[in-house]
């Protein structure tokens, strides 16, 4: 269990579509201080693998906005309902294929190579000629 999980449970019992908190109230409900970090607005971005609690506010069904970090404070928005308690369900998979990085494939069709070419040719065909020539020079040692 996350030292954010109270924060996951807290958001899963909301009914509103957008909860607003100061940075205060989230560490009134983990029952900890937030790491330095959080005085960065790109560690309450909605990246699924920027940090650990960002993981556990997405798997609440919610995303960050409004992202005060000088005031200390943002709004929760639900994206998605879940259920009460998501307590005993499998984790949340991110790896699914069906949802990737957001630079994967990002230059599909940019790239485009004449049919006459082979990329398993070797660049320089003489190298294998080469390698095995100094090999046979290593077996006369």
């Amino acid at each position: 269990m996350s030292k954010y999980t109270p924060l996951g449970d807290y958001l899963r019992k909301q009914r509103r579509a957008l909860v607003p908190m100061t940075f205060a109230q989230i560490e009134q409900v983990i029952g900890a201080k937030l790491p330095k970090s959080q005085r960065y607005p790109a560690w309450w971005s909605n990246n699924p693998w920027n940090n650990v609690m960002t993981q556990i506010w997405l798997d609440a069904g919610f995303e960050t906005e409004q992202v005060d970090v000088t005031g200390r404070k943002l709004v929760f928005r639900k994206v998605r309902e879940t259920a009460p308690s998501d307590e005993g369900a499998a984790p949340v998979d991110h790896a699914d294929s069906s949802r990737h990085h957001a630079l994967i494939g990002w230059l599909k069709g940019t790239v485009q190579l004449a049919p006459s070419v082979d990329l398993t040719e070797p660049a320089d065909p003489e190298w294998g000629e080469h390698a095995w020539a100094d090999q046979s020079w290593e077996d006369q040692k």
